[in-house]
């Protein structure tokens, strides 16, 4: 196995995708896979999963063979891929999609070594002859994508996934890399169990995504709430997901009838409809689509900016998986949910028929989907604590409970009361169950385990059932509880919620909301900004450009250049390809083939504006000095401590530097800071320059520095 040493990867990442480091714990699985180990991963939507596999495909001997679950997913993959590298064939897909000659072409290439990367669908995987061709070759490592469709447990099951593992025992035996976006405790395992993987290297990344905007509204008058919501974030793409495809239809056609550019998808179009209004959507042809789940995994758009669920989803996977389909660029990403428990009801009656056992997984599932809505807990710690991590902040500032806080009550007693009850009454009930004997509500089941005669019964009655949902929610958020998810949902007190009866400490919860009550209140939408660029002209100008080039070479706008690498040339400003490689995300490739427009659009601006460049501000050093100060940045880059960049090149902290800083006022919608570095026997050690823009808050639009503000700094810096 090849040996690669940390800048060695680095390099090649920067070469390959343009970016100068790894996200999380990238390196660490790369590296994993390069040493030949199974691999399982576990990372958020947007966190940079595929980096995982292709990378190491790029660098090892052999073809990696993908498995994903849709063709439109794969060809957007490919396409990618391809912009990356000056070779057409180094990634290919084989799939029903393609007649015989396209299959020989595919086949040729592989044969002759160009291809790193080879993508099925599990269903073109168990054919024959695909068996037969792929035993001919050299295999360097299995990957399977979106790998909780293999479990029952999780919400987008597929049958044929079960078959991966035996089609791979024929085929021939080599390294796995499992990656997903969404898996409980219990996914995992039987992810990892089906694919016979226990011994693999887990490497779970938070799954928290902070750039999302979490928020559940009722459900009251969601029409015109959708059509306004839209219609202020206009020229921005986002997806509605609605339950039925009545439903899909019916409000497609009300937004087209508002004057916006809307298109339908769902399971009962013809085939060729829905890879038209797909792609018409991934184009920016159109700025909405309105879709049941059948188009969630097949959207690998980044610049999606908002998520509207119009019904509840029937799991919290589900919610997740979908809402992480906003922002996966890391930018904006809004998702808002309609909430009515009428909706739930709903569901509830499409599960009647089935078997019990799956029933009974269907309703648990609902249960914690309701909890989720109805509380007025951060939504961020609601939804961590189900995929088993910790959120330990108080509160995110990025979801509607957390924006908008409800006063909290002391629940100490109540809590107490809680866990002695559910430790006198057993093991073998769930949550609601609880509740109903706390508030004293006479069932069935509880008259027939005789609870309704237990001390316990009514003991509670002084609060509602929500209040008791809230207590029970906060229990197990603090580890107090057990939820046994393989016995459905039953619950029992465990060691510290032992501790805590015997030594209670105060504890505060937040009523959960009436949606059927509330009213939705208007001043509660959290603004979506702008974007991230510095320049907001030019960058309307690169991403006019964008479509242009894209159109050009029927790609998909976002496989050019994806929004923060639009952003960070609004920044930069690169008027040559050798800087335009140094963007983050573009790289050499991609520089090559498509940045000679680019660099000429931007230059012109540049002159026309005269703008002054951050490059231009640079004082080049000489000799060793630029040597270490190349080593600094690109140390501070891969997030090296301070101490170990010093001990590396024999630096100190001793010498004591000056930073002179210097106000220049435009007569314009921005102001200059200069900086001058000197050390202490006053030599000029380096130069640098930060531009502040104003943007007016209410028409988004570049305006003047206002008065006030330009005193403040005046009485700071002077030139």
């Amino acid at each position: 196995m090849k040996q690669f040493d940390s800048s060695l990867l680095h390099d090649k990442l920067k070469e390959y995708f343009g970016f100068s480091s790894f996200k999380g714990n990238q390196e660490a699985v790369i590296r994993n896979v390069l040493e030949g180990k199974d691999t399982f991963v576990l990372m958020p939507t947007g966190g940079g999963k595929s980096l995982c596999y292709q990378l190491p495909a790029m660098l090892m001997d052999g073809v990696a063979i993908v498995i994903s679950p849709l063709i439109a997913l794969m060809k957007n993959q490919v396409d990618a891929m391809r912009t990356f590298s000056a070779e057409s064939g180094i990634a290919h897909f084989l799939n029903s999609s393609l007649n015989k000659t396209a299959v020989a072409q595919v086949r040729q290439d592989v044969l002759d070594g160009k291809t790193k990367l080879l993508y099925f669908a599990p269903e073109s995987l168990t054919k024959e002859d695909n068996v037969a061709f792929l035993r001919k070759i050299k295999v360097s490592f299995y990957a399977i994508d979106e790998a909780h469709c293999i479990s029952e447990w999780g919400h987008d099951f597929r049958p044929e996934y079960r078959r991966i593992r035996p089609i791979i025992n024929e085929i021939g035996s080599a390294p796995l890399i499992a990656l997903t976006a969404t898996a409980t405790p219990k996914v995992q395992l039987d992810i990892q169990k089906n694919l016979g993987m226990s011994d693999a290297s887990v490497f779970k990344s938070s799954f928290n995504r902070p750039n999302l905007y979490y928020e559940i509204r009722p459900k009251h008058n969601v029409d015109h709430d959708i059509i306004r919501f839209i219609k202020q974030n206009e020229g921005k793409s986002g997806i509605i997901y609605c339950l039925s495809r009545k439903k899909v239809e019916e409000l497609t056609e009300l937004l087209v009838a508002n004057g916006i550019r809307a298109l339908a998808y769902h399971a009962g179009m013809d085939a060729s409809t829905r890879a038209a209004n797909q792609d018409d959507f991934l184009m920016e042809r159109v700025e909405v689509i309105v879709a049941t789940i059948a188009f969630g995994m097949g959207i690998d758009k980044p610049d999606v900016r908002y998520v509207i669920h119009y019904d509840i989803p029937k799991s919290l996977e589900g919610y997740y998986q979908e809402t992480g389909r906003a922002g996966r660029d890391g930018g904006e990403g809004y998702c808002l949910t309609f909430y009515s428990y009428k909706d739930i009801q709903k569901l509830e009656k499409f599960m009647q028929g089935k078997p019990i056992a799956e029933q009974e997984i269907g309703k648990l599932l609902l249960l914690e989907t309701v909890s989720y809505a109805e509380s007025s807990m951060c939504r961020r710690k609601t939804l961590l604590h189900y995929f088993g991590e910790d959120y330990t902040e108080d509160n995110c500032g990025n979801c509607d409970n957390c924006r908008n806080p409800k006063p909290k009550v002391d629940a100490r007693a109540a809590l107490k009361m809680a866990l002695e009850a559910l430790r006198d009454i057993g093991d073998k009930f769930k949550a609601d169950y609880l509740v109903n004997v706390l508030v004293g509500k006479t069932t069935a089941l509880i008259k027939s385990y005789g609870h309704n005669k237990s001390k316990w019964f009514g003991a509670g009655a002084e609060h509602d059932a929500r209040f008791w949902g809230a207590v029970l929610r906060q229990a197990l958020i603090l580890g107090l509880i057990d939820k046994n998810i393989e016995n459905y949902g039953l619950i029992s007190v465990n060691k510290k919620g032992e501790g805590y009866i015997a030594l209670p400490f105060p504890v505060t919860v937040t009523l959960d909301h009436d949606y059927d009550e509330e009213e939705k209140e208007s001043e509660s939408v959290a603004p979506m900004g702008k974007g991230g660029a510095a320049d907001e002209e030019l960058f309307s100008m690169l991403k006019d450009l964008r479509k242009k080039v894209a159109k050009q070479h029927g790609l998909p706008p976002f496989v050019i250049f994806q929004d923060p690498s639009l952003e960070d040339m609004a920044v930069q400003y690169p008027i040559t390809i050798e800087e335009m490689q140094n963007i983050t995300g573009v790289g050499v490739g991609k520089a090559r083939k498509f940045g000679e427009e680019f660099v000429k659009l931007i230059k012109a601006y540049v002159e026309e504006k005269e703008i002054i460049r951050p490059q231009d501000m640079i004082v080049k050093s000489v000799g060793n000095k630029s040597g270490n100060k190349i080593f600094i940045i690109q140390s501070i880059d891969r997030k090296m401590d301070f101490e170990d960049i010093a001990r590396a090149k024999d630096l100190d902290f001793d010498e004591l530097l000056t930073v002179r800083i210097i106000l220049r006022e435009m007569p314009s919608t921005r102001i200059n800071f200069f900086y001058e570095i000197y050390n202490e026997r006053g030599d000029l050690l380096n130069t640098g320059m930060t531009q502040l823009g104003f943007i007016h808050s209410d028409s988004r639009r570049p305006c003047r520095c206002p008065e006030w503000f330009l005193e403040l700094i005046r009485s700071r810096w002077t030139e």
